[in-house]
């Protein structure tokens, strides 16, 4: 994911929870030990210490979990969690850095009307991206629990019809003999801040349009990359016609289902979050649904992974590292180097460059190591006149 900086481990500290007095809501309580701190709204202040009364949510909740179901929805949640501690031990036998939730668990310790944890290495985020898996795998649970699967299914039907998002790729680079553009609609990354003050997504797109992309990427997350699925669902009810990427940092299924009823047209999967089962499952999943998927690797041994999965058409490239952050598109070089490359050329797999391209010569590099699309939106969105930006990124006006 492009935009991302690193993220100190936070000094040990302590965070406290007041404890729900009611009877009805002890049973929530193993539930709260069964969850991570950050899905009950844990805040740190100064980096130590944050205190939160909970009273106000102790009514709301004695409403959704009665006595008589509230044993068997405490299980759940358990059986929730245990699943997602064994998920972290999977993908770290693929190589996985990025834990999908903090592993040392939820808080077990309790001083009067206070409950607490030790904050710690294992339960701090080493890095941005995973802080931000944390929060959408928190963030999901939620938004999953006010509308659920069979909500999503239904609205489906009257979901705009997909549009041909590898298609129209394809159709660009052989129009113009360059890789095929996917502008990419962001208001801020957590590295460069707000890039554009003026945002009007609507008003982006339909310039990246008419500048000649083949394709859009809107960003969705709104904590970190102040997105929404709002702005998705207004450029495709805007009437622009060029497929779209939901970029979002998917953890659960429910997204892929939620990003088809917004417009999507195609979904974005990252190696470095999801092991090899997931991938597989969502890609099913997004074919089932009409949507393309573009899945996203940093190294060797991601994209020797991704090699391995059947169905795979779109394969972007990061050149950001995601432990250094520090970004090299020579990256893209070397992952199409030798079998890689020939491989990929035997799929007839797209390679998508992605990260570090502001200019004529940088585009000219990637696309000599194999590329045929690049995903870009920094050096285009910051430009007062986004159909000049791609003209000047490119080397020659593109537009239609």
């Amino acid at each position: 994911m492009e935009g991302l900086v690193s993220l100190k481990t936070t000094p040990p500290g302590l965070s406290f929870h007041a404890s729900p007095p009611s009877t009805s809501a002890r049973n929530l309580s193993l539930v709260r030990r069964s969850l991570p701190a950050s899905s009950m709204g844990t805040r740190r202040r100064n980096g130590v210490v944050s205190i939160r009364a909970q009273q106000s949510e102790t009514k709301d909740e004695s409403a959704t979990v009665s006595p008589a179901n509230g044993d068997v929805e405490t299980a759940l949640k358990v059986k929730e969690w245990e699943v997602g501690m064994f998920h972290n031990e999977v993908a770290a036998t693929q190589g996985i850095r990025i834990r999908r939730r903090p592993p040392t668990g939820p808080p077990q310790h309790y001083v009067g009307p206070f409950e607490f944890r030790i904050q710690s290495e294992g339960n701090t985020p080493r890095n941005i991206l995973e802080e931000i898996i944390w929060h959408k795998d928190v963030e999901v649970a939620q938004l999953k629990e006010r509308r659920p699967l069979f909500r999503l299914k239904n609205a489906l039907d009257s979901a705009p019809p997909t549009k041909d998002f590898v298609g129209a790729l394809r159709a660009a680079y052989q129009r113009t003999g360059l890789p095929g553009l996917i502008a990419e609609v962001k208001k801020a990354s957590p590295s460069r801040g707000i890039l554009r003050e003026d945002f009007d997504p609507v008003e982006i797109a339909q310039a990246y349009e008419k500048g000649g992309a083949a394709c859009l990427s809107v960003l969705t997350d709104e904590k970190y990359f102040k997105g929404s699925f709002e702005n998705l669902e207004a450029i495709r009810n805007a009437g622009v016609k060029c497929p779209l990427l939901c970029k979002e940092f998917i953890v659960d299924a429910w997204q892929i289902y939620y990003a088809r009823t917004k417009g999507a047209d195609a979904i974005l999967l990252i190696a470095a979050v999801l092991p090899d089962l997931d991938i597989k499952y969502m890609i099913k999943i997004c074919k089932m649904l009409g949507l393309a998927t573009l899945v996203e690797v940093h190294n060797e041994r991601e994209m020797d992974r991704v090699l391995g999965i059947e169905g795979v058409e779109l394969i972007g490239i990061n050149n950001r590292n995601l432990e250094t952050f520090e970004v090299d598109i020579s990256n893209t070089k070397k992952l199409l180097e030798g079998d890689r490359g020939q491989k990929i050329r035997e799929k007839d797999i797209i390679v998508v460059g992605e990260s570090g391209l502001f200019t004529p010569d940088d585009i000219a590099y990637v696309q000599e190591a194999g590329v045929k699309a690049v995903l870009v939106g920094e050096s285009i969105v910051k430009q007062s006149d986004p159909r000049k930006g791609i003209a000047g990124l490119l080397g020659k006006d593109i537009s239609s």
